[in-house]
């Protein structure tokens, strides 16, 4: 598989991590192109300690990446934004409120939105982990415009059934669910009686 990862301004550098993580492991993955906003660099400084633009990923990781590509988030001439690149998913993690009225609205105004927008044209699974809270009237119904435009809002929602001991074990609960809904199902994942 082909997938494209856009981080956005929203609390939550830990799914981003987690994800990566999960990514880089399967088997099943191919490429990982990575787009993060100015706002998603200044969250994962103040939550994780991670700085700067260059070499993200390997930062995520803690280790060179093998699969993923970085795109500067100006670069509307990059692959994931023509139709004609092939791309299985795109997962925004965590998807802020701003990028999801972008989205909701086609504004296509920088590599994420137009990356989306192309998602939305071809019908291709895009996911949208939105975390906010409390939701405004505005922020339901961009929800509601995109879901109807064919894409999956994702709320960031710990799932306590499973119950995690960690910030990291409720976090890679959250990612495997995301992970299974675009076909990347985990072998590890906690699944309810089994």
């Amino acid at each position: 598989m082909r997938i494209t990862v856009a981080l956005t301004g929203a609390s939550g550098a830990i799914l981003a991590q987690q994800f990566f993580l999960a990514l880089e492991s399967d088997t099943r993955v191919e490429k990982v192109h990575l787009v993060a906003s100015e706002a998603a660099l200044r969250v994962l400084a103040e939550e994780s300690g991670i700085s700067g633009r260059q070499n993200l990923a390997q930062k995520l990781l803690g280790f060179p990446p093998r699969k993923t590509i970085q795109h500067p988030i100006e670069d509307v001439g990059a692959a994931i934004a023509s139709g004609s690149y092939p791309l299985d998913a795109m997962v925004v993690i965590p998807c802020s409120m701003g990028t999801l009225a972008g989205i909701a609205h086609g504004t296509a105004s920088n590599l994420i939105g137009r990356a989306a927008d192309v998602c939305l044209k071809e019908r291709r699974r895009l996911v949208l982990c939105v975390r906010e809270t409390p939701l405004s009237l505005v922020h339901l119904r961009n929800m509601t415009a995109v879901t109807e435009a064919g894409a999956t809002v994702f709320p960031v929602v710990p799932a306590f059934y499973a119950q995690p001991q960690t910030m990291e074990e409720a976090s890679r609960h959250y990612v495997h669910r995301v992970l299974a809904h675009i076909g990347l199902a985990q072998p590890d994942a906690f699944i309810w009686g089994a």
